[in-house]
């Protein structure tokens, strides 16, 4: 054959190249393993196609390639470092979580507050036993006591607003123990009062039938000058004035004087009320437990008694033992009275007092002040 007719060295090379791509597709694929790499060495090569992905990577390379990367590292502050950057407020804007978790706990902890105190609101209002029932009842029974004081003393205008009676000068229309409420002289007087005291006098009351206690006139609470002790709770028997020669008005049952000259305070050296205890056998001016009564020595004028009360002012001032209480109440029997009120009973012990003996503690019947 002549060279001419060889298709592999004569011709167009791009013939050439041609007819020898044509010739590898008929011969079919090469033996040789598959290559990612580019079809003609000539061109370059893909960095990323390059490296194998099972190739073991070095930890230390990505380790200083977070170290480079790392925004906290102080190698990348450009400047001094103020310590004010580090606060709290600084540290809360970076983390915006922590404050909002503090607000919470912090809202929490007052709300077990607000919990715990209203529990114990609760069981102090609705316990039926143990310590704060004890203290809810005790505060009661206090504000209880003070409203009805306060009331009182709204109404009487005079405080303490009851007295507690510490002997048995009145007996028995008033008792040892008897809380008595008392109101200021003038105040819710009666009509039958003519005088600026609202104190009418047994003498008085006898002739309009006006009776208080058990016997006619009021009963006054009245403090002479120089008493130390407390004041005295005897009844109003009469009025006098300075001057006077009271014997003949006074009954002979309650003085043993022959004559005006034998008898105490007479002629009456002022003004004032002629005073006896209704258990008592004489005229507390005749014994010498005070003068006549000037008005301005009259502190109160009784209107209610209330029995036993008045044994808490007593025993809790030193007064009363609870022993002698229990056996006064106990042996105490009533007696016959008339219409002054003297009678025969028994005293504490049992023993029998006689008819007209006087039953003086202190100088006759006495009121405790009771607030």
């Amino acid at each position: 054959m002549d060279e001419g007719d060889r298709p592999g060295t004569d011709g167009d090379p791009a013939e050439r190249r041609a007819a020898s791509d044509d010739d590898g597709e008929e011969r079919g694929p090469r033996d040789e393993p598959e290559s990612d790499g580019p079809a003609h060495s000539g061109d370059p090569a893909d960095p990323a196609d390059s490296s194998d992905p099972t190739d073991p990577v070095d930890p230390s390379e990505s380790t200083d390639s977070a170290e480079a990367s790392d925004p906290t590292d102080p190698a990348d502050t450009t400047g001094p470092i103020d310590a004010s950057e580090g606060d709290e407020s600084t540290e809360r804007h970076d983390f915006p979580g922590i404050e909002d978790r503090e607000e919470r706990a912090e809202r929490g902890r007052g709300g077990s507050e607000r919990n715990e105190t209203e529990s114990l609101l609760h069981r102090f209002r609705h316990d039926r036993e143990g310590v704060l029932m004890w203290i809810r009842e005790m505060l009661s029974s206090v504000a209880i006591v003070l409203v009805i004081g306060l009331i009182l003393f709204g109404v009487s205008g005079v405080w303490p607003p009851m007295v507690a009676v510490e002997s048995g000068s009145m007996e028995p229309n008033m008792e040892v123990g008897d809380l008595v409420f008392v109101t200021e002289p003038g105040r819710l007087a009666p009509d039958e009062a003519d005088n600026d005291v609202g104190v009418v006098t047994y003498e008085d009351g006898r002739t309009v039938d006006y009776r208080t206690f058990g016997s006619y006139g009021s009963v006054v609470i009245y403090r002479p000058p120089g008493r130390t002790a407390s004041p005295i709770i005897h009844r109003a028997m009469f009025h006098v004035e300075e001057g006077e020669n009271w014997y003949d008005r006074a009954d002979d049952e309650y003085h043993s004087a022959a004559g005006c000259t034998e008898l105490r305070h007479c002629p009456a050296p002022h003004d004032g009320f002629i005073t006896l205890g209704d258990n008592n056998a004489a005229y507390d001016q005749a014994n010498g437990l005070a003068a006549p009564v000037k008005a301005e020595w009259v502190t109160g004028v009784a209107r209610v008694r209330v029995p036993y009360l008045g044994y808490v002012r007593l025993i809790a001032s030193g007064q009363a033992e609870l022993s002698d209480v229990v056996a006064t109440t106990a042996a105490a029997e009533p007696g016959a009275v008339d219409e002054r009120g003297t009678g025969t009973e028994f005293d504490a012990v049992g023993g029998r007092v006689a008819v007209g003996d006087p039953v003086v503690s202190g100088g006759g019947s006495i009121a405790s002040a009771s607030a």
